[in-house]
């Protein structure tokens, strides 16, 4: 009792036929790509099995007019993905909007176990009699996808700074005089002030008087609702599906580290790439890219030059300015940063290499994962996690701002506790009290974990 009879259907073709349980739930999994056609499915597929040339799912299945409603064997999976409805009716499994499947490599199934995880807009059905009683509401109710990348990276966004920028008599007054160093050059713009990482640039520019009109600026564009985005902020639509593909990129970087190998991608003409959603690596991104943006108008409307600039050529120029900052290596991010969104679109883990890994020449367990993955032994990853970005909700991932509020709350009470134990131990030791070794306050020596270094004071052997 291991087949089953499958259904796939599209906006276009029903396709049935009878598969191998396992295959079914191997389906299921490959919806974490967001597949909106049976190719797209069959593509997404490859990353949860190897499908030896001339093979795959269409050689099993014939189009059909209709579902076919009658089970086979163990019973019945109907995957319907303009619906987006699973309907699962088998004695060999039941699988969920988030499970496991065990990669197959052509031959068999393996013992490497591959997570997914679906968006929640995925309805799962226990028969088809259920499916085809929704099957045109869920159809008619899906809405069109949205091109959000259209507003936040095209005109609506120049229109928003170049509206705030001159609607501020602050920063009209003020820029000429005090946006010391950020004349735009749009070959070069404003890139030492704007970087992942802490440095001078960056706490001179937070100091800067106009910084918290900039700030601002860049407040109100992503907490507010906008028409074009369907009654949604800027901050809603990049952080609806975070969770998602942050997932699904753990669940490639496991799959990569296992395999060593990288994990079939999505397509770039794929409805998933096109319409994807936003994982932490493009939050980030995007973070810098709007501040230096903002940064950028301010120059624009302080300079003498173009000072009387319309507001059509003002959003030209920014346009320009974000072309260069996308597309321009970026030390921080190791190259350019539109490589960084174009990978987490595509659910590509941002690999390292062998010698990046060696942040330490004189650390061994560096020198080692360095080694490794020269040698093709080992694979390991970096990611963005915004910890540079502004400390405040409007700039942080929680969805609720009763969310952020605890969790400050909560960091408050960890920092006092963290000084009252330090004052504590502080007044223990000056009291002259020998105390026992603290794991956190008396970090052990590297030499202990490290059994081939002999220390300096050890004796040679004989």
């Amino acid at each position: 009792m291991s087949e089953i009879k499958l259904n796939l259907i599209d906006s276009q073709t029903i396709l049935s036929g009878t598969i191998h349980g396992s295959t079914g739930d191997r389906c299921v999994a490959a919806l974490s790509a967001e597949p909106e056609t049976i190719s797209e499915l069959e593509a997404a597929l490859a990353r949860f099995e190897k499908i030896p040339p001339n093979f795959g799912l269409r050689p099993n299945l014939s189009r059909r007019t209709s579902v076919d409603p009658i089970p086979h064997d163990a019973g019945i999976l109907t995957i319907d993905l303009a619906a987006r409805v699973v309907a699962c009716d088998s004695t060999y499994s039941q699988p969920g909007r988030e499970g496991c499947v065990e990669y197959h490599d052509g031959t068999h199934c393996t013992d490497i176990p591959l997570c997914y995880r679906l968006p929640d807009d995925w309805l799962f059905l226990s028969s088809v009699e259920e499916y085809e009683g929704l099957r045109n509401e869920r159809r008619t109710a899906r809405a069109r996808p949205l091109d959000a990348r259209a507003i936040l990276y095209g005109s609506p966004l120049f229109e928003f700074i170049t509206a705030n920028v001159k609607e501020s008599p602050q920063l009209q007054k003020s820029a000429a005089s005090n946006v010391d160093g950020l004349h735009v050059d749009e070959a070069q713009p404003v890139a030492s002030i704007m970087t992942p990482e802490c440095s001078t640039e960056e706490s001179e520019e937070a100091c800067h008087p106009l910084a918290e009109i900039v700030r601002d600026i860049h407040r109100r564009w992503l907490l507010t609702p906008r028409g074009d985005l369907r009654g949604q902020s800027p901050r809603d639509v990049l952080l609806a599906k975070q969770d998602l593909i942050n997932f699904d990129l753990e669940s490639r970087a496991m799959q990569w580290s296992i395999q060593l190998e990288g994990p079939p991608c999505l397509d770039r003409n794929s409805s998933a790439y096109r319409f994807a959603g936003f994982g932490t690596h493009e939050w980030v991104t995007y973070y810098y890219m709007v501040r230096h943006l903002i940064w950028s108008a301010v120059d624009i409307a302080g300079s003498a030059s173009i000072g009387d600039s319309s507001q059509t050529e003002i959003i030209a120029a920014l346009n320009r300015v974000k072309s260069a900052w996308l597309n321009e290596p970026n030390k921080e991010f190791e190259g350019p940063p539109i490589n960084i969104i174009d990978n987490e679109r595509r659910r590509l883990p941002e690999a390292m290499g062998g010698r990046s890994m060696v942040i330490d020449e004189d650390c061994p367990v560096c020198k080692m994962m360095g080694d490794e993955a020269e040698a093709g032994l080992g694979i390991y990853f970096w990611h963005l996690d915004g910890c540079n970005m502004d400390d405040e909700f409007a700039f942080s991932t929680f969805r609720a701002i009763e969310e952020w509020q605890t969790d400050q709350r909560e960091m408050e009470e960890r920092h006092k506790e963290f000084d009252r134990k330090w004052k504590e131990r502080e007044e223990r030791i000056a009291r002259g009290e020998v105390l026992e070794p603290d794991p956190f306050f008396d970090p052990p020596e590297l030499d202990e974990f490290v059994p081939w270094r002999v220390a300096e004071s050890d004796p040679p052997e004989a």
